[in-house]
């Protein structure tokens, strides 16, 4: 009997601020998969019912909580909820993040915090409440959103790049804690990628836009839809000897020093 090693049929997906943006694009593709798709904000109820009913129009099956990932109090009631109506937390993506652009000198400290707890103390919280169904059950998936400033600085985003190069870490320790329960925890570290948000600065001409393309070996902004296959990947059976890596989808950004000024 041949298996689809891709087949997320039957799982459950809490997808964290899944409710725009590469969050909804990783959340669709998961769903598309099979999954049913659980998502979050901390914040606004109607752009959780607007998310959940843009799921529903394409076919997948979702549902929306409010929760704040940075409050265990309310993380543990949420994930309790869950799973008492959706079902059994199969599938973790710590999406939820933030950033604040400001140059180190300048930075308040509390601005910094802000950064680090959702970015970094976020997904700790999470995943530790998460992970303890998981291991009654016999195994999961985890996987952390990282970055590119997981690897590499970058002016004015320093909590940021903090904040997930600690999350690049805290991945290979929950793999290395939780591989032996059958729970694969991995990583995603998206590029530069077209959405709403960059839109201002995707117009031909833009210093940065030019920027990205020529820094980008692919030589274009990724589409949120190339995220969907990494998630997948890591979310199913395909990925169950995959533990503590993080996955770049950049185009080939990391893999390159660039190009020189002089070359065409």
């Amino acid at each position: 009997m041949s298996i689809n090693l891709f087949d997320l049929t039957g799982k459950t997906a809490l997808i964290t601020g899944g409710v725009y943006g590469l969050g909804m694009a990783m959340a669709k593709g998961l769903g598309n998969a099979g999954a049913k798709i659980v998502v979050n904000n901390s914040s606004s109820q109607e752009a959780l019912d607007n998310a959940v009913a843009e799921y529903k129009s394409i076919g997948i099956e979702a549902y929306g909580y409010q929760f704040d990932v940075t409050n265990e109090a309310s993380v543990i009631t949420a994930i309790n909820k869950i799973e008492a109506e959706v079902g059994p937390i199969d599938i973790l993506i710590n999406n939820a993040g933030i950033i604040k652009r400001t140059p180190i000198i300048e930075m308040e400290v509390a601005d910094f915090e802000a950064v680090i707890s959702v970015d970094l103390i976020g997904p700790f919280i999470v995943s530790k409440n998460v992970v303890k169904g998981m291991i009654q059950r016999g195994g999961g998936k985890i996987i952390n959103i990282c970055s590119m400033m997981s690897e590499l600085g970058r002016d004015s985003v320093s909590a940021y790049a903090a904040a997930k190069g600690g999350l690049k870490m805290l991945t290979k320790n929950m793999a290395t804690e939780w591989a032996k329960y059958n729970i694969q925890t991995n990583g995603i570290g998206p590029g530069y990628f077209a959405t709403s948000q960059t839109a201002p600065i995707r117009i031909d001409g833009h210093p940065f836009n030019d920027f990205i393309i020529s820094r980008t070996p692919a030589a274009r902004w990724g589409d949120p839809e190339d995220l969907q296959g990494a998630t997948i990947f890591l979310s199913s059976k395909a990925s169950d000897f995959v533990n503590g890596h993080i996955l770049y989808v950049d185009g080939g950004i990391l893999a390159t020093i660039g190009k020189a000024s002089n070359e065409i």
